[in-house]
């Protein structure tokens, strides 16, 4: 069993993504996924006396090791994102200078054995970043229909074998429960023919199981139009994606947002009466260095968009 005591967490587009909020020494700042404090560190960092940093986070280890910052100006609120709204208001906050989202999963919850996030490990199937609350992966798949573990596996995982893995799934599952990393790995393993060089043939499927379990793109699609809301004029919002149906997301919702022409092109109207856009994309999606991937090579599927709200009324 893996210790969790020592384990590295290296954050990814660190500078990158705090330089992109353009921070206010007296703003108050929303980091979306505290991890293991690398991002809230360094906003904080540059803060002045009166800035406010309000950090949420679903994982209890992470909530543990945000006490450990004993600073005024810090708050961590043990939640997901996509009660961001709902959790500032609690805090007396409407407003926010700037929101950060770093999206998926941190180094120490793959690289922790108990969590099941990970096939390295022969661990309970869990995979909840919550462990508090929810049901887990085991759980799941000694429910779910063939046909709701297929398109999971298809649609979060891309995986080209979703039809066979999920009719193992549920022939094995009758005659004993899944409820092991291991097993679920020797099943994919056992129905994946063809592998992708340097990529463990089950890497698909747990990711896809992994996002399922805990609505990683329902909650990405609820946060966003929040953030956009609780955005003062100028503030920035400032989202690290490490999976193509994430930056799809963050890339479609930054975008439409940021549309100021959404009338037919041969209307006779001015310029100036057409609605301006709420949001305006700042600069272009920004990629980890080579020296930063060969550091750290989970680091290599990473892009950060930025957007900065405008003065224009929802």
């Amino acid at each position: 069993m893996s210790d969790v005591v020592g384990l590295v967490h290296r954050t990814v587009l660190l500078d990158e993504a705090v330089d992109g909020l353009a921070i206010r020494p007296d703003g108050i700042y929303v980091d979306g996924t505290f991890g293991r404090g690398g991002h809230s560190r360094l906003i904080l960092s540059k803060l002045g006396a009166a800035g406010r940093l309000i950090a949420f986070d679903k994982d209890p280890q992470a909530i543990t090791e945000a006490a450990t910052i004993a600073d005024a100006r810090f708050h961590i609120v043990h939640s997901g994102f996509a009660e961001m709204k709902a959790g500032l208001a609690a805090l007396g906050i409407d407003k926010v200078d700037g929101v950060l989202l770093d999206l998926g999963i941190s180094s120490p919850q793959i690289d922790d054995g108990r969590r099941g996030f990970s096939f390295r490990f022969d661990a309970p199937l869990d995979m909840r970043m919550d462990t508090t609350r929810g049901v887990t992966a085991a759980e799941w798949l000694a429910d779910a229909p063939e046909q709701d573990i297929y398109r999971v596996i298809k649609d979060y995982g891309e995986e080209r074998f979703a039809k066979q893995i999920a009719r193992k799934i549920v022939a094995l599952r009758s005659e004993r429960p899944i409820t092991t990393t291991r097993q679920l790995a020797e099943i994919v393993a056992g129905c994946v023919r063809t592998r992708e060089q340097g990529q463990d043939p089950a890497t698909r499927s747990f990711q896809a199981i992994r996002i399922h379990v805990n609505q990683e793109l329902e909650e990405l699609s609820l946060v966003l139009p929040q953030a956009l809301a609780l955005l003062k004029p100028n503030g920035r919002l400032s989202v690290i994606s490490f999976h193509s149906l994430e930056d799809r997301i963050v890339k479609r919702f930054m975008k439409d947002a940021a549309n100021d022409d959404d009338m037919p092109s041969r209307l006779p109207i001015r310029a100036s009466e057409l609605k301006a856009p709420p949001l305006k994309v700042v600069g272009k999606p920004i990629k980890p260095s080579a020296q930063e991937t060969q550091a750290n090579p989970r680091a290599r599927s990473a892009i950060l968009r930025v957007a900065e709200r405008t003065e224009a009324p929802l």
